[in-house]
């Protein structure tokens, strides 16, 4: 089995109005989860001689951390990362497709991350989408097409999660749902329920989708009174099982000599 967590961690910034990195870390330790897929991180010091807040999420866990920065202000860096106590490694990470004419002041983002767990080698894909519906559509178009998850060394078993801004309603869940399945649609212990806001939860905006092969035992936003404050996101998170053999994902991407690790963009 494994466990998987999606994350908006606000900038570590709780619905108390304090910053507190170790309050996420304390979440996210108590889900025991094997890969964590984090949202809104803030990457930098808080204070003069203090060290780096994502360094110290990762460090307090036990995971490796992989980053793609979204925003770069003022010496810091905001973005998504994905945590891991298996053995991984960046895949790809890069820029989703803009409908602004000009520069834009958030990046959105993907990041591929291949994590060798249980004999199975799990591709990780985790993604913040734009506010707004349209921008949010192609960027969901892009992240199911030949670049991220459709892309042949993104086989079977694979994982799309994060937060997507996308209601169950919106156009660009319906093309994800389309392609992939909702782990909170195919749990068979719970019915679908909102992620945010965690002072009164009401939209759904945080997903994990799911290539066939997998199958979910279960998957739920993770409510605790910790878990109400030290975010505007509850957690989610999905309790997996990789049917698909190590060898089925080998075969499937032999004879190709050279990996996408090297033509991974670094921001």
């Amino acid at each position: 089995m494994v466990r998987i967590l999606t994350y908006n961690v606000h900038r570590w910034l709780g619905t108390d109005r304090k910053i507190s990195p170790s309050r996420i870390a304390e979440v996210i330790a108590s889900c025991e989860p094997d890969i964590v897929a984090l949202q809104e991180v803030r990457v930098g010091k808080i204070d003069a001689g203090a060290a780096d807040q994502a360094a110290i999420v990762a460090k307090d866990l036990g995971m490796e951390l992989h980053f793609q920065p979204t925003i770069r202000i003022l010496g810091e860096q905001y973005g998504i990362a994905i945590l891991t106590r298996h053995e991984s490694r960046t895949v790809q990470s890069g820029r989703l497709p803009t409908l602004s004419p000009g520069p834009a002041f958030e990046k959105r983002s993907a990041l591929w991350v291949c994590v060798e767990t249980g004999g199975h080698r799990l591709q990780v894909i985790n993604a913040h989408l734009s506010l707004r519906s349209g921008e949010r559509l192609a960027q969901a178009g892009a992240l199911v097409g030949i670049e991220w998850m459709g892309h042949p060394d993104c086989a079977d078993p694979a994982v799309l999660l994060g937060d997507f801004n996308a209601p169950p309603q919106s156009r660009s869940y319906r093309l994800m749902a389309g392609h992939l399945r909702d782990a909170q649609v195919a749990s068979p212990k719970s019915e679908p329920k909102p992620t945010f806001h965690t002072r009164a939860p009401v939209l759904r905006l945080d997903h994990i989708f799911v290539t066939p092969s997998i199958k979910v035992l279960d998957a739920a936003p993770v409510r605790t009174p910790l878990t109400r404050v030290a975010s505007d996101h509850f957690p989610l998170m999905a309790n997996l099982r990789l049917i698909a053999p190590h060898a089925r994902s080998s075969a499937k991407a032999g004879g190709k000599g050279a990996t996408r690790e090297g033509a991974s963009k670094r921001a």
